[in-house]
């Protein structure tokens, strides 16, 4: 049986911050729930951190925790559709624009993760 795509994972420093920032950029939400549940346990503040798309079209990214930081170029990235200029208001920087030779602008999260994006149709 081929292997099947089930779930995105993204490597942080700062989880927390990293999760809310793509939160935000690609309207996503949490999924852990920081309150106690009914039995009193409450999600570790140290474990990933799981975020999805609340009309349930993109999928599942998982923020994890890790000590190093990023220091190369990201192998695998993801595409998004949006606008530039919202994305650098939240705080991603340009790698690299648009051009004769790319069709898409290069960004990086505020952790340095690579993206592209592209205009919306």
């Amino acid at each position: 049986m081929p292997a099947r795509f089930t779930d995105l994972c993204l490597d942080a420093n700062d989880h927390q911050a990293l999760a809310d920032w793509w939160c935000g950029a690609m309207g996503y939400v949490r999924r852990d729930v920081h309150e106690p549940s009914e039995d009193g346990w409450t999600r570790p503040h140290d474990w990933p951190v799981p975020i999805v798309d609340p009309a349930g079209r993109g999928p599942l990214i998982w923020v994890n925790p890790v000590p190093e930081k990023k220091t190369v170029e990201n192998r695998m990235h993801v595409d998004v559709v949006g606008d530039l200029d919202e994305l650098l208001g939240l705080g991603a920087t340009v790698v690299r624009r648009k051009d004769d030779e790319i069709d898409r602008d290069q960004l990086a999260d505020p952790e340095g993760n690579e993206f592209c994006v592209f205009v919306p149709l």
